[in-house]
């Protein structure tokens, strides 16, 4: 797959799958803007990879909940890469905290819904009108969207099946303009969000109920995005895209 001379936005893209997606875009030939909030030390870390490589990359950071940001971001790629851009592909995201019902308030059901679909809202709608024919954007979701999640986790869950429903509405909307809009649906992959929110005895459940005995990495979720953002997927279309070793199905 060849994205040379395309501009192409990450946003979470400094590390975990967002790094991985941000290192092949560039290994491919694009120009990245890699959007981070609060980890400057992996940014530049995938920022310096890219470079080794010969690649074409810069920073910026920008809370993409955020409009002002948000434009911010828009702005900071057109500055470096010039008015057109190409692909953008949401990463940001996450589960912030597992709490059951009783525990859930208004800030943090905010804050979850916020980081996974409002990001994804305001992005689309900052970037669409700079993408010509033959753009395409990558919404990422997560399995955790199909069957409500694990504990704790249905604030989360619900955002991510939005991000689906979102990416569907889009894809009729903007896909009159030639643009393309998909989603992937990771399940277990590992993460440092895996590290962080679940434990290692789930985990290995997960990895044990899956039909191919372990969990996903980061660089194979990073493909599924890339071949979504291709070329060579120029007839798909509102697709979600299963991304869990078969341990879930469509």
């Amino acid at each position: 797959m060849s994205f040379k001379n395309k501009v192409a936005i990450v946003t979470g893209g400094a590390r975990d799958i967002g790094r991985a997606v941000s290192l092949k875009l560039a290994a491919a030939g694009a120009k990245v803007c890699i959007d981070y909030v609060d980890d400057e030390d992996s940014a530049r870390e995938t920022l310096a990879m890219i470079e080794a490589a010969g690649g074409t990359a810069i920073l910026h950071l920008a809370d993409v909940t955020q409009a002002d940001k948000v434009a911010g971001l828009v702005a900071a790629t057109q500055a470096a890469f010039g008015e057109r851009i190409d692909v953008l592909i949401n990463v940001a995201g996450g589960i912030v905290g597992r709490k059951p019902l009783a525990d859930i308030d208004e800030v943090f059901y905010h804050q979850v819904m916020d980081l996974n679909l409002k990001s994804v809202y305001l992005t689309t709608r900052a970037v669409a009108p700079h993408m010509n024919e033959g753009g395409a954007i990558v919404n990422f979701a997560s399995l955790a969207g199909r069957d409500g999640g694990g504990p704790g986790s249905a604030i989360y869950a619900t955002a991510k099946g939005a991000v689906m429903t979102f990416t569907r509405s889009m894809a009729k909307e903007l896909g009159q303009r030639g643009i393309r809009v998909n989603s992937l649906c990771p399940g277990m992959i590992a993460t440092r969000f895996h590290d962080e929110f679940t434990k290692p005895e789930v985990r290995a459940a997960v990895a044990n109920a899956t039909p191919l005995r372990r969990e996903g990495r980061a660089e194979e979720t990073a493909d599924v995005a890339l071949y979504l953002a291709s070329d060579a997927a120029s007839f798909i279309n509102g697709v979600n895209l299963d991304v869990n070793g078969g341990v879930a199905f469509s």
